[in-house]
């Protein structure tokens, strides 16, 4: 994936610049539309229409996490365990069900991969309740019925098609990476994430964090501070045009903040050049003695760091992948390092649409040797990834430096 030339300073720039309207013949009449809402000009996104699609479905995706989080928490029934020891809560399937039917709805021929289906719902007498939760969500004239939420969640569902060994066009979602700090509440961060991928490649990508605070210091971003003050954030990338941030809409806001004339924020990396100056953060059940960097770097919290060289900061998340994605992209991780788990398979939705967020915004996302991640690695159903060992994200200017050290550290070990 090309990546864009980067400038060493954050950029802002109001949506009204690039904004543009089109005009559509209407029964002899002219219908304005509405302006986009992209920081971009549009004849440089090629997907804009996909774009502006996903952004829209995903911020309201993720205000159904909001209403729904504290009734899940809740409820005892509301969650439960599936095969590899993770919760699922009715909001993954609700959040599945309504992007499944909002995406079918406006693409109809792009297929979805996702991460659940309706057997394990069926199974644990959950469909009602998610019923409950999406029935008057989409933009359907009527409410959603029981078999138009278990066809649209089983949409995205396993075996839902089959493609051939060939480059294919389809969405990947995650309904909620994350779902331990959704079920935590108290501020601890989850995400949706949605990617398109066209012909093979990811063009696109959008995640939404409801509870993300810029206001605090990372360290404390996911301990027990109120959640009320928290803005969320969404976070857009596109091939070419690079990643981009706003605020959080959380629908409760007047016409004139309408998203299309909120700022948006270039998202960038950050400059460290050195590894022994890099900030890293590494996955909740992860621990660094069993990562191959262990033997180069002792770590600490302390943000500052120890100024000896020998240690790199640790900066603690809580719970999923795409958040670590996210503190990459905005510059406040250097790496995120992932050990692939024995026997449980790496999902193609914990990192696709955090690897284009990554790459637009200057980094780098490859596994432990080196290589790009194959989305086609899995030729039937598009659902697993095979990396070498794990999933390495940096910010690209120390990429083949740790790349190296893990070689060494496996080659000696």
């Amino acid at each position: 994936m090309n990546l864009v030339n980067h400038t060493s300073v954050s950029l802002r720039f109001s949506t009204e610049l690039f904004s543009h309207r089109r005009s559509l013949p209407l029964g002899g009449r002219v219908l304005l539309t509405r302006a986009s809402s992209l920081p971009f000009p549009a004849n440089e996104a090629k997907h804009r229409r996909e774009l502006e699609a996903a952004i829209g479905i995903v911020e309201r995706a993720c205000r159904i996490c909001v209403d729904v989080q504290s009734s899940v928490r809740s409820s005892e029934a509301a969650s439960v365990e599936k095969s590899d020891s993770t919760p699922v809560t009715i909001a993954d399937f609700g959040v599945q069900a309504f992007v499944s039917f909002e995406l079918h709805q406006a693409f109809p021929a792009i297929p979805l991969v996702a991460e659940e289906d309706s057997g394990f719902l069926r199974a644990n007498n959950l469909l009602d309740s998610v019923l409950g939760v999406v029935a008057d969500k989409s933009s359907s004239d009527k409410p959603l019925t029981r078999a138009q939420v278990l066809e649209a969640i089983d949409r995205g569902g396993k075996n839902a098609i089959v493609y051939e060994n060939k480059p294919a066009t389809y969405w990947i979602l995650d309904p909620i990476d994350g779902t331990k700090g959704f079920l935590k509440g108290s501020g601890a961060l989850y995400v949706v994430g949605l990617a398109l991928v066209v012909e093979g490649e990811i063009v696109l990508g959008v995640m939404g964090c409801p509870n993300w605070d810029d206001s605090e210091s990372f360290q404390s971003i996911t301990g027990v501070s109120n959640a009320l003050n928290r803005a969320g954030i969404v976070m857009a990338a596109h091939i070419g045009c690079g990643t981009w941030r706003r605020r959080f809409q959380d629908g409760h806001q007047s016409e004139s903040t309408d998203p299309s004339f909120h700022d948006w924020s270039r998202c960038l990396v950050d400059g460290c050049l050195l590894a022994s100056q890099a900030r890293f953060c590494m996955t909740d059940s992860a621990t660094w003695e069993s990562l191959p960097l262990s033997p180069f770097f002792s770590t600490t919290t302390d943000a500052a760091g120890d100024g000896s060289g020998r240690s790199v900061v640790l900066l603690k998340a809580c719970c999923g992948s795409l958040s670590r994605y996210i503190m990459v992209a905005l510059g406040i991780a250097s790496v995120f390092i992932l050990l692939a788990k024995p026997r449980i398979s790496t999902k193609v939705w914990d990192h696709a649409v955090g690897l284009i967020c990554v790459h637009e915004a200057g980094g780098k996302v490859t596994d432990w040797a080196g290589a790009d991640l194959n989305l086609a690695e899995d030729g039937v159903e598009r659902r697993i990834l095979y990396p070498a060992v794990g999933v390495l994200a940096t910010n690209g200017k120390i990429h083949n430096q740790i790349v190296e050290m893990i070689s060494v550290s496996s080659s000696t070990g």
